[in-house]
């Protein structure tokens, strides 16, 4: 036999109508399970992979030891500023025993730009002996040797490995947590902790690509005070859709670098970057 067809409902049984000022009953979304919010961070990466094949570190080096000291300078600031400020203090100081032997008040006064330029010369400083006296000159190339230098914590020596050496790692930095958070990849507010939950996620061969289209999708889209959710390609992905101008031409206006024609944070950025270098210091603004 066919199944019945159900019943009507009597007009008695059925729910009264909502009034006119009465609020209606807002849906309750049903909850992510792990496996789906897996798949979906993973498809986001696959995205971000196609919208910035050229995704890089935007801190311009040509060695470990430049990489090294640029990140540490890189604490709030810009990395535009810092690569600004960077050529001068290389040519000036260009291996860690040159940087060892520095007056502290000539080290200073080159890092001004960056900010707390006291304490970041105390790093520098400190950074460059110990690698002079306990590495033979050379940035090791092992996140137990780079965390006991001074001025270096896990970020740091996650963005020298995975760009100078090529060890898989995932740098937690604002814009990151920023994103991650948004995403719904975790609810961690401490950085180890969002590494470790980010770390679990994904195959170790993307960790440190990953890291940088995260970062680069933070600054030119996805902002923190306003994204630019009407432009964003990931948009049908992201549980915080509508946080930002969803209006497409209005959340164009507002993508930045060369999502927005300007120039990028890099004075020699990557061949394949397709936007324009980063002016010198001390260049007007167009």
């Amino acid at each position: 036999m066919g199944e019945q067809a159900p019943s009507k409902v009597s007009a008695k049984a059925q729910p009264a109508r909502q009034g006119k000022g009465s609020a209606k009953k807002p849906s309750v979304a049903k909850p992510e399970s792990r496996l789906a919010m897996v798949r979906r961070a993973r498809r986001i990466n696959r995205e971000l992979a196609e919208i910035y094949p050229y995704a890089h570190p935007e801190l311009d080096f040509r060695n470990p030891f430049e990489l090294l000291v640029a990140t540490v300078l890189s604490a709030q600031t810009t990395d535009l500023r810092v690569n600004q400020t960077t050529p001068a203090l290389f040519a000036a100081y260009p291996t860690p025993e040159d940087m060892a032997a520095a007056a502290p008040e000539h080290l200073e006064e080159l890092i001004k730009p960056t900010g707390f330029f006291r304490a970041k010369s105390r790093s520098l400083l400190g950074l460059s002996q110990a690698l002079r006296d306990n590495f033979g000159g050379e940035v090791p190339g092992r996140i137990e040797d780079l965390v006991t230098l001074p001025g270096v914590g896990r970020k740091t020596a996650n963005v020298v490995l995975g760009n100078a050496f090529g060890v898989p790692g995932i740098t937690v930095d604002t814009h990151f947590g920023r994103l991650v958070r948004r995403w719904k990849w975790t609810e961690q507010e401490d950085p180890e902790k969002v590494e470790a939950e980010i770390c679990a996620i994904f195959p170790k061969s993307e960790w440190t690509m990953l890291s940088h289209r995260v970062v680069f999708h933070g600054r030119r889209i996805c902002h923190a005070r306003r994204p630019a959710c009407g432009a964003c390609p990931i948009a049908p992905l992201c549980p915080a859709y509508g946080e930002g101008e969803t209006d497409p031409e209005k959340a164009r206006k507002l993508l930045k670098y060369e999502k927005g024609g300007q120039p990028g944070q890099r004075l020699s950025p990557p061949p394949d970057y397709p936007g324009l270098p980063a002016p010198p210091l001390g260049t007007p603004a167009p």
